[in-house]
């Protein structure tokens, strides 16, 4: 599983000119799936995600989690992530989970997320969609976790 996590002041996700998901401050995670990801794989993920610190404390250190700023989480799925451009000019997508396999991994990660938030509202896109993600990046603050 790939990750690319964005701290964000505002964001949201649209479809054909629909709002499906949008969120305060918070994180806008972009979620790609290997074929070889389990349900541990995604334990792990979701917790390292809503553990992570990356708020600034009355100091100004990055020492705040997601709950502690009563932020939110907007996920969106991103097959992208596993796109290969080491050869040619079109990237390969070979190392991407198929729908039949992302499609209840991703339902299972956002689950996942939901269950154990904290009460942090959990937002999403729609999966397979041609998607308008639109968000203002708090810092910025942007890291890539994989697992």
């Amino acid at each position: 599983m790939r990750v690319v996590l964005q701290r964000v002041s505002k964001a949201a996700v649209r479809v054909d000119g629909k709002t499906l998901g949008s969120i305060g401050v918070g994180y806008v995670v972009l979620a790609g799936f290997a074929p070889g990801d389990t349900e541990q794989t995604l334990d792990w993920m979701a917790e390292k995600i809503l553990g992570l610190r990356l708020f600034a404390d009355a100091q100004g250190k990055m020492n705040l989690d997601l709950d502690e700023v009563n932020g939110a989480v907007l996920v969106v799925s991103q097959f992208t992530l596993y796109g290969d451009a080491r050869k040619g000019r079109r990237p390969s997508f070979t190392e991407a989970a198929p729908p039949a396999v992302a499609v209840p991994l991703y339902e299972r990660f956002v689950a996942l997320l939901r269950e154990r938030s904290g009460g942090a509202r959990v937002e999403t896109g729609e999966f397979g969609a041609m998607m308008d993600v639109e968000l203002v990046n708090a810092g910025p603050v942007t890291l890539i976790l994989e697992r």
